[in-house]
C-alpha cells in the first residue's frame, strides 16, 4: 500500500508540473457515507454508500485535458500509480 501511496504522490506532482492538475482527493471509506434524499416534503437520511457495491471508490482526480485522448493516457497513467481502474467522465464544469 505504501508503494501505491508514493507512485500516486508522483503522479500527482507529475500532473502538477505538467500543467493538467485541477483537483483531487481520497475518500474516507463507504461505511461512513450517508445519503441525503431531499426530494420530498423532508429529507431522508440514510447510513451507508447510494449503492452496494464491490468496487470501492477510494479517491477522484479532476484533471484540465485538451482531449480524450490525453485524458485517457493520463488516466492509464493514475491507474498504474494508484493500482486500481480509473474511470474517465467528462466535466460540466464549475457552477
Amino acid at each position: 500500500m505504501e508503494e501505491a501511496f508514493a507512485a500516486t504522490g508522483a503522479f500527482n506532482d507529475k500532473l502538477h508540473a505538467d500543467g493538467y492538475w485541477v483537483f483531487a482527493g481520497g475518500l474516507e471509506p463507504a461505511s461512513t457515507a450517508t445519503v441525503v434524499d431531499g426530494q420530498g416534503d423532508t429529507p431522508v437520511l440514510t447510513d451507508g454508500p447510494y449503492l452496494e457495491s464491490k468496487e470501492v471508490i477510494g479517491g477522484f482526480w479532476v484533471i484540465d485535458a485538451p482531449d480524450l485522448d490525453v485524458a485517457l493516457r493520463l488516466a492509464a497513467e493514475g491507474s498504474k500509480a494508484c493500482r486500481g481502474k480509473v474511470e474517465v467522465r467528462p466535466f460540466e464544469g464549475l457552477a
